[in-house]
């Protein structure tokens, strides 16, 4: 077995760190080696706060994984998250010097031109998404590779983070004796593990419920069009259980994964939890209708800011493919139930065996491990069906460029942050001379 083949995702979450270990088996799906957790103490909503606790529980998550799998692990693919994930539509143009067929290298050249547009300060792009193609003022091309014409446009997605939550990443990565390989947006991340083409083409919501955030991306002709992070996910609900029934924290969170319902209707009004009492206290009792009250408020508040943002996105009218929930939170009883109730789509849980093959590790198939499943497959898928495209057609000598290796690494994110870091240099040579 080949290292080449061998791809390991890394979740930094808000409750869990994972790792996840993988090869393709002779199907071409995702077979699973290893898996190592560890609890994430460090980080809040989805933001590294705490450099020490967090390369703890890295070097946990990695040490089980790299030992249920034997093999060692040196380099990553991590998910980044967060409330200052931001993301915005840019139109980019540029001027062919003849007519004659459009090549991959053009479109490189435009991709790479959005690299270097000015953002605000602090920030940086994570990811520049081709949406549709303008060729010669006709719209609405998905791949102008091969056509003629001399101006070449196109709308694209481009995903900013702030330098400092990429730095924290980086730096406890690092620390950890690991180098990351890619740095993925974790709702495509997610996406790839739990949603299927066809979806994507007929339009289709992902919605990835987490500890500390609930990721949202936006799916239409098989290309992404909408992400969003909203700054709330299972804590919150865990903490409001603590607050409304007046219980610990970690009995807040049993009482959430075993009894809780997202529907208070759907609740039993006779059944009553007793929970032990705190020194030489008696137990105490907990209604479960009470309980799915105090979850149905927070849920519907979370489903009432994802709905914004479909709307928000354009595509609202669009998604046949409704939504697709997944994450740690979407195991809440009823939670399906209550999506439709609220935006009219139908929606269903998603599980991350969309690309998996056999596997020793049965709990891989849980929506929890989505994001980590999602990082691992990003090794061996693209995250836009053209660069797959493009790929087999340059390995069979059709085109000339090729905007991503074998390993799916961003070509020129790799060219852009090497200059970078030339001309930061050389500016530092100047100062100190």
């Amino acid at each position: 077995m080949s290292k080449e083949e061998i791809i390991v995702g890394l979740d930094i979450g808000t409750t869990k760190i994972c790792a996840i270990v993988g090869k393709k088996n002779e199907y071409g799906k995702l077979e699973v080696l290893g898996m190592g957790r560890a609890v994430s103490d460090g980080v809040i909503r989805g933001i590294v706060t705490n450099i020490d606790k967090t390369v703890h529980a890295i070097d946990k998550a990695i040490k089980e994984a790299s030992d249920s799998a034997g093999i060692d692990i040196g380099v990553v693919n991590v998910g980044i998250a967060g409330q200052h994930i931001n993301s915005t539509i840019q139109h980019g143009s540029i001027t062919r010097d003849s007519d004659d067929e459009i090549t991959l290298d053009d479109i490189n050249r435009l991709t790479s031109d959005m690299y270097r547009m000015v953002i605000p300060p602090g920030s940086q792009i994570i990811h520049v998404m081709p949406q549709d193609y303008i060729v010669d003022y006709d719209e609405g091309i998905s791949d102008p590779v091969g056509m003629s014409g001399v101006k070449l446009e196109a709308d694209f997605h481009i995903i900013t983070a702030q330098t400092n939550a990429i730095n924290n990443i980086n730096k406890c990565v690092r620390r950890a004796g690991l180098e990351i390989e890619n740095l993925i947006l974790e709702p495509l991340a997610s996406s790839l593990s739990v949603l299927g083409e066809e979806e994507k083409q007929a339009g289709v919501c992902l919605v990835d419920i987490g500890g500390g955030t609930t990721d949202v991306a936006v799916f239409h002709d098989g290309i992404i069009r909408h992400t969003a992070v909203i700054p709330f996910g299972g804590n919150i609900i865990t903490g409001d259980i603590k607050q409304g029934c007046m219980v610990m924290e970690h009995q807040a969170e049993l009482l959430k994964t075993k009894f809780g319902k997202a529907i208070a209707e759907e609740a039993s009004p006779n059944e009553i939890v007793s929970i032990p009492g705190l020194r030489n206290r008696p137990p105490k009792e907990i209604s479960v209708k009470n309980l799915a009250h105090v979850i149905e408020a927070r849920m519907e508040e979370i489903i009432e800011m994802v709905h914004t943002e479909i709307i928000t996105s354009g595509y609202h009218k669009k998604l046949a493919g409704g939504i697709v929930v997944t994450g740690g939170g979407s195991q809440l009883t009823n939670l399906s139930q209550l999506f439709e109730y609220m935006t009219g789509l139908d929606t269903r849980i998603g599980h991350p065996n969309e690309h998996l093959g056999k596997s020793k590790i049965e709990a891989v198939k849980s929506p929890m491990y989505a994001t980590s499943v999602g990082l691992v497959l990003s090794g061996f898928k693209a995250l836009d069906f053209r660069d797959e495209q493009y790929q087999e057609a340059s390995k069979g000598g059709y085109l000339s460029g090729n905007r991503k290796d074998k390993k799916g690494n961003k070509f020129f994110e790799n060219i852009l942050s090497k200059t970078k870091g030339l001309l930061i240099d050389d500016f530092d040579d100047k100062e100190y001379k």
